[in-house]
């Protein structure tokens, strides 16, 4: 992102094909392109129940995604129980493109992801999207159980109003955080995309203020910093480009003194990074610890 949606800071465990999450196959159903930079892609079930068992916790529920490469029919991915160092042990060229989404949506039988399509360049996965017809497939390390590690936005219990500011390449997640939002909510929502085209209609039942930015991902910072917020309790989530989420959380808790447990942070791609330089940078970051 500017990349489509990156790794969202941990790296599955090699032995994350159990429970809470799994394999699926997953196949294009349709796609629908939303905005000029937005494409919904709908996945189905291959015909051998192969959805059985998903369990979205909605909100911003993240999962992996294994698609093939530019040329590749089909990915290259081990599914076994050592499936994680086999992956790691196959030659990048080959070996499917790893990079995690938002589930936007799930059905009986069908599961949305929209996609990023930038195109300076289009990175592996935009390109596999943009090019997607029903029939192609891919293999998704997805939940399992609904209360999983993959849901990062938890608001306690007594939250007053929920703040979320966001980029293009979190829209999808704020989309489904706002429309899972309880009726007659606070919230205050920022969300920076590429062209006004972008700004879709979000559906929400909370009572939401949304604004829409153009231009760099710092004026969601200003137009933060700028705010004035209601009183009472708050629960932030911030996600998109690494250095603006930083500056997003250093505002709220060192400016506005919001207690750090009540802001939600996800890295999503930084500025000046490939995908896959910003995924080897966040390995090594929870290596370090």
């Amino acid at each position: 992102m500017t990349t489509e949606p990156t790794a969202q800071t941990e790296e599955p465990a090699a032995d994350a094909a159990a429970e809470p999450f799994r394999f699926f196959r997953l196949e294009v159903a349709r796609t629908e392109r939303l905005s000029p930079t937005l494409l919904r892609i709908t996945f189905g079930a291959d015909g051998d129940g192969s959805l059985d068992g998903f369990a979205s916790g909605g909100f911003d529920q993240s999962l992996s995604l294994f698609l093939p490469h530019p040329g590749q029919a089909e990915p290259v991915m081990p599914t076994g129980p050592d499936w994680f160092q086999e992956y790691r042990a196959l030659d990048p060229g080959v070996r499917a493109v790893l990079r995690s989404y938002t589930v936007r949506a799930q059905r009986p039988g069908e599961v949305d992801i929209d996609f990023v399509l930038h195109t300076d360049p289009a990175g592996p996965a935009a390109q596999w999207a943009s090019e997607a017809e029903p029939g192609d497939w891919i293999i998704a390390l997805g939940p399992a159980v609904p209360d999983n590690t993959g849901v990062r936005f938890r608001p306690p219990e007594g939250t007053d109003f929920v703040i979320v500011a966001a980029d293009e390449t979190a829209l999808p997640a704020a989309a489904a955080i706002l429309q899972a939002l309880p009726e007659g909510q606070p919230a205050k929502v920022w969300i920076r995309v590429p062209h006004t085209d972008d700004a879709i209609k979000l559906d929400t039942a909370a009572d939401a203020e949304i604004t829409w930015l153009t231009g760099a991902t710092g004026g969601v910072v200003d137009a933060l910093r700028a705010a004035e917020l209601p009183e009472g309790t708050p629960y932030a989530w911030l996600a998109g480009e690494a250095g603006m989420v930083r500056e997003l959380r250093r505002q709220l808790v060192r400016e506005r003194k919001f207690d750090r447990r009540a802001v939600a942070f996800t890295g999503y791609w930084r500025r000046g990074a490939s995908e896959d330089q910003f995924r080897y940078e966040a390995e090594d970051t929870d290596a370090e610890g």
